[in-house]
């Protein structure tokens, strides 16, 4: 399954470790994550209660522009974008919408749009459509809230450039603990919170 440096699932349990191991494993591939996360370790105490993941991701890879979903071509008053790649195209659609208005977008069949009555911008192929790392780090914290245990509803997460954390429990926990443990598991895989 993993593409990852190191993984680990830590819990006093070994039916628990081996079940979140599997859970985890499971998870990562339904949402293509394994190529992305490098290191990632899970602590689960249910006595506390608490799920803690910690990890660090490859390079998510940049942005996605206009000129990456399609080819751009004007043709009177019109701008025509020829889909060839359909993966972010509802996003598209909506960057396009927040830009030109929903009256001056139209689209006639799923390979095609066409921006009429308004003036397309300098570089408008350049235009950022989704930020794969944005995307990436949502999927993470998603996977983690699906992984973590029925009922740990009180999350804390963040992330950065290279790394994520994702803190789930049953009970409130003070900001000091949340981080002290944090920093103890990234510690575990031979990385400091950044």
């Amino acid at each position: 399954m993993t593409m990852m440096d190191q993984f680990e699932v830590e819990c006093f349990e070994e039916i628990g470790r081996d079940f979140y191991r599997q859970i985890t494993e499971t998870v990562l591939l339904d949402h293509n994550l394994t190529s992305v996360v490098t290191k990632l370790r899970i602590f689960i105490d249910p006595r506390l209660p608490i799920f803690v993941a910690v990890g660090t991701i490859r390079d998510a890879g940049g942005s996605i522009r206009v000129s990456d979903i399609g080819s751009v071509q004007t043709q009177g008053d019109s701008t025509i974008i020829s889909i060839r790649d359909e993966t972010h195209l509802a996003k598209f659609l909506t960057r396009l919408y927040e830009i030109f208005g929903h009256e001056h977008i139209d689209q006639p069949d799923r390979f095609t749009v066409v921006i009429s009555g308004i003036e397309i911008p300098k570089g408008f192929e350049q235009l950022e459509v989704v930020n794969r790392a944005d995307t990436v780090f949502r999927d993470l914290i998603y996977a983690m809230t699906v992984i973590a245990p029925e009922g740990f509803k009180v999350r804390r997460e963040s992330y950065g450039r290279d790394q994520f954390f994702y803190v789930a429990s049953e009970n409130t926990l003070p900001e000091h603990v949340v981080e002290d443990i944090v920093v103890g598991q990234f510690a575990q895989i031979g990385e400091e919170l950044r």
